[in-house]
């Protein structure tokens, strides 16, 4: 039987909630597919910052690259938000993307039939989405140099080298080959040279896979294709500041923030979680929706131990949940035969992937 070694990073707000249903579906997958998981918890965020100063230890460093994954809740709230940049909950994951170097988030849309409705958009648009956005994480220009503010100017600026550029190509392409085997990378070259340096190099990558059919979006119209036509993608590589903007938005193709995982990976280890923050205002009222973690847990036996079939049988339990008609609060005008707590989904899904 394998073990694998989990950081636990509950976080802030609803964060200990959903990372405690994950555990539940982990552990119920675990008992039919002959692997274990050994969970230490670690402190980042808000929670951090009240027991030591500081909203990323470097203990959580440490124990997390001790690990073969790290499954994350959420971070931040209210409470936190006039505490000097430096110390706010957002400032310490950054630093902790950063000291894992995970450079990769990976950010999967997809439509459910069963939700279908629940978009914003016309369900002939968002019916069978089911697309990957691959956001480099680490560099662009949230990190560039120099960077700065007086009384009447602020500035960024937007640094891209070849090799952070490949390194994020190759993981864009290598899992367009397990999915429809098409990438379209996003950037503004006709106006930054750094996205200019992007395509060029993004070109030269895709000659190592010959099999993959490369396109070229501006970001722009990356945006407007996103709601016109979100079928047409596959795998959108990009950068960072790009990725955040299109990711948020890609998410909303399936009506609820509650649903959907995203994973950050690097040379040396991988962070799982949901995409949505940690909603404070509901905190402890046990309506908030673990699917999104409950998926990034998936993410994660996919990803960063293989575990594809244990992988799967999570992913059919939560499709088969939402056929059967169970929603959280979020969800419940959808055809609900059932509205559950947070705990009550954890368990049908647990119940469901043990089988």
């Amino acid at each position: 039987m394998k073990t694998y070694k989990i950081a636990l990073i509950k976080g802030d707000g609803i964060g200990p909630e959903i990372i405690d249903e994950a555990v539940k579906v982990l552990d119920a997958v675990a008992s039919c597919c002959d692997i274990e998981f050994s969970y230490e918890e670690a402190l980042m965020g808000g929670c951090a910052y009240d027991i030591t100063g500081d909203p990323l230890p470097q203990e959580t460093i440490n124990i997390s690259l001790n690990s073969d994954a790290v499954l994350f809740g959420a971070i931040g709230g209210e409470k936190w938000d006039n505490l000097p940049r430096e110390k706010r909950p957002e400032s310490g994951l950054l630093r902790f993307r950063k000291e894992l170097g995970v450079y990769a988030n990976l950010r999967p849309a997809v439509v459910y039939d069963e939700l279908v409705n629940a978009s914003s958009l016309k369900a002939e648009v968002v019916k069978g989405v089911d697309l990957m956005v691959v956001r480099e994480l680490i560099g662009g220009i949230y990190f560039g140099e120099p960077k700065g503010r007086d009384e009447n100017r602020g500035w960024n600026t937007m640094v891209y080298t070849r090799d952070e550029i490949v390194r994020i190509a190759h993981q864009a392409f290598k899992i367009a080959m397990t999915r429809s085997k098409r990438v379209c990378s996003v950037d503004k070259a006709n106006v930054l040279d750094v996205s200019q340096l992007w395509r060029d190099v993004v070109i030269d990558v895709s000659k190592e896979y010959p099999e993959i059919e490369l396109s070229h979006m501006y970001v722009d119209n990356a945006a407007m294709q996103l709601i016109r036509d979100p079928r047409q993608f596959d795998v959108i590589l990009t950068g960072n500041i790009f990725g955040d903007i299109l990711s948020d938005e890609a998410s909303m193709l399936s009506g609820s923030i509650g649903l959907l995982p995203s994973a950050s990976v690097g040379a040396k280890i991988g962070v799982y979680e949901p995409i949505h923050g940690s909603a404070p205002d509901i905190a402890g009222q046990g309506i908030a929706n673990p699917i999104a973690t409950i998926s990034s847990a998936s993410m994660m036996l996919r990803y960063a131990l293989g575990e594809d079939n244990a992988a799967d049988k999570i992913d059919a339990a939560v499709k088969r949940a939402l056929k059967e008609g169970y929603r959280t609060k979020d969800l419940a005008q959808y055809d609900a035969k059932e509205v559950c707590s947070t705990s009550e989904m954890g368990s049908i899904i647990a119940n469901y992937a043990a089988k």
